[in-house]
Formats: structure tokens, sequence, C-alpha cells
């Protein structure tokens, strides 16, 4: 049973490290090691050092430390705390991190991949009432679980609790989108097409595909890798709630997102790309303006209730607040969650099917 008492009883990471009494250590460096600093800094905890992996450790610095090698604090310390500050979904990089927290107290600050909010005990305890609603909304066992855990680690940074809920994307495909031969298929933030082709890899079919990616490289790469396929529509725009210039930030990777600063770029609203014509499945990972594109489908999900995957980890309460949205638009859809293996909880998504 889905109850408060569960929640009201868990540790937060940071009350875990100050109980430790134990030198506290940062593993990773970049966007996260600034973000769980500022949570140190809220919650008084000390940064005895920042280390990477011995063999990424390069006697730089970084935030004010010198970046040192695990073992050469292993062998000064002993024993220690470790805050975790990067994502990974590498076997043998999660296999470490593992490792660790077998011989350390280890934890994953929840710090979000978009936006300075971060996730509170308190702050999610304020919203039970939302969280008690999505939890009746989910339609089988495994996704009770998944939200159950991914809020437990959320509070505590605790990745037992990731490791008790992973599945892959196979059962995802099969069990829940059942995709056909006769998909229109509309994947806001394409990338380099990687998702199209998991798309075709499980759908028999399809009648249309709509590529939609921001980031000019990306873009590029993505027509690149599909322009052999037949009846794929590119979009260089960003999926939004509405057809105006928004602006955007291009970072490495998928790390491209719409900020306050960086270049114009147009956006586009799927409502509009589809002019009220048909689609059947929509997956959104557009890094942090998820809601917004999700808005920007309203039309075309009151009119087809297409199959839906969504992102529910780039802000700090996307999991509460996605959910909740699909259901204001079209309260028939079936909401399932599930968390791809991942450290920390980067690749949970939702599924909603009629």
């Amino acid at each position: 049973m889905f109850t408060r008492n569960r929640f009201e009883a868990l540790e937060p990471w940071y009350e875990a490290l100050r109980k430790a009494e134990r030198p506290v250590f940062i593993y990773g460096m970049g966007d996260g090691c600034i973000k769980v600093l500022r949570e140190f800094d809220k919650y008084g905890i000390q940064c005895r050092g920042i280390f990477a992996s011995d063999g990424f450790a390069r006697e730089n610095e970084f935030a004010g430390f010198k970046v040192r090698r695990l073992s050469d604090i292993e062998l000064e310390y002993g024993d220690f705390c470790v805050a975790a500050a990067f994502g990974t979904d590498i076997p043998e990089v999660m296999k470490r991190i593992r490792s660790l927290s077998e011989k350390y107290t280890l934890v994953f600050p929840d710090t979000p991949v978009i936006g300075e909010t971060v996730f509170s005990k308190d702050a999610f305890l304020s919203r039970f009432g939302d969280a008690e609603k999505i939890a009746g909304l989910l339609a089988d066992k495994r996704s009770l679980k998944v939200f159950e855990n991914i809020l437990s680690f959320k509070i505590t940074g605790n990745i037992d609790f990731l490791d008790d809920c992973f599945s892959f994307p196979d059962e995802a495909f099969s069990n829940i989108l059942r995709l056909s031969d006769d998909e229109i298929y509309a994947d806001l933030g394409a990338y380099t097409g990687d998702t199209v082709n998991e798309f075709l890899k499980y759908a028999e079919g399809y009648r249309r595909i709509y590529a939609v990616e921001p980031n000019r490289r990306n873009f590029r790469k993505c027509v690149k890798n599909l322009l052999g396929r037949d009846n794929i529509s590119f979009y260089n725009a960003a999926a939004w709630i509405r057809d105006e210039a928004v602006r955007f930030t291009s970072g490495s990777g998928r790390q491209s997102k719409l900020s306050s600063e960086g270049v114009s770029v147009y956006a586009r609203s799927l409502d509009s790309i589809l002019d009220g014509g048909e689609c059947t499945y929509i997956k959104y990972d557009v890094e942090g303006a998820d809601a917004e594109a999700i808005n920007g489908s309203a039309g075309t999900i009151s009119k087809y209730s297409p199959k839906i995957c969504t992102a529910l980890y780039h802000r700090a309460y996307d999991i509460l607040d996605i959910p909740l949205l699909i259901n204001s638009i079209r309260p028939e859809y079936k909401l399932y969650m599930r968390q791809y293996p991942y450290y920390p909880a980067w690749e949970t998504n939702l599924f909603a099917v009629i």
C-alpha cells in the first residue's frame, strides 16, 4: 500500500552523511558536482575533496579542489563517505559504483538534469496528495513499485532502491507499447536518430515519422543517419507549447536545452506540425521542456489518443507533474512507469496507452 508513513520514515541523504561523522568526498566533476556542493552548503556538510577513478584523475583542479585518485583517498583515510555527482548507464561503471557502496557510505544526491530546484523530502511530503493520486492511476504493480522506489531513492540517495526496480526497453515495447505496422511516430528530441532506430527495431512498419531535434549538429547527424528511410519529415526545431523563437543552449551530447541564454532557435508545437493530422505514438525527451511539449500536443492527444513515452527525470518534480498533466489532458490513459538501468534515476519513463 502506498502510504505517507513509508516516506516519513526515510532518512534524507544529507542526514546519512552528517550522522556518519566521517570525511565526505564528492565522486565526479562537472555540473553535477557544482549542484552537490551547493546542497552541501545548504545542509552544512563539509566537502573534504573531490576524486575520480584512478584512470580519470589527471592532477587537475575543480571547484577549488585538486581532483584526487580514489586509491590515494582510500590509502590516506581508510573509511569515508561518498556523494556521487555524475550519471552513467555504462555497466562496468555502475558495477564500480555498486562496489564502492558496499565498502563505504555512498549516496547519490538527487540533483536534477535541468534547473536549480532539487527534490526534497519536505517538499515532496507537502505534495503527497499528488503522489497518492498518481499511485492510484498506475496500471500495474510493477509501475507502483517503480514509483515508490524512485521517490525513496530521491529522498535517500540509496542506489539499493534503483537496483530493485530496473527493467529494460524490451519489456516496455513488448508488453506496454505494442507497436503495430501502421504507426505514425513523432519523435520529439530525436537527437542523432537513435530513438527513431529504436522505434524501427520494435515497430513492424510505419506510415510516417516526424523527427524533431533543435541542436543543429545533432540534427545534421539525424538526417544523415535516417536519410535512406522513406516517409520521414525532419524539423530542426525545439518541441514547445507554441510556434515561436526561443533561446537554446547547445551542450555536449544530449545536454542541449532551452535556456534564458544561448542562441535563438525556432520552436514548434506538435499540434502545429501535424496541423490536425493523425499521430499514433509520441516520444518526449526534450531536456526539461517536456511539460511544454506535452501541452503543445494537447490537441493531438485529445483527438487521437496516441501511445506516449515521456521522460520523468529532467526536472526535480517531473515524476509528479507530468503524469498529472497527461491525466488532465486524457483521463482515459492507463499509465505505466519503468526505470531503465542508470545511476542516478535519470532514465525514468512514463508510458501512456488507451
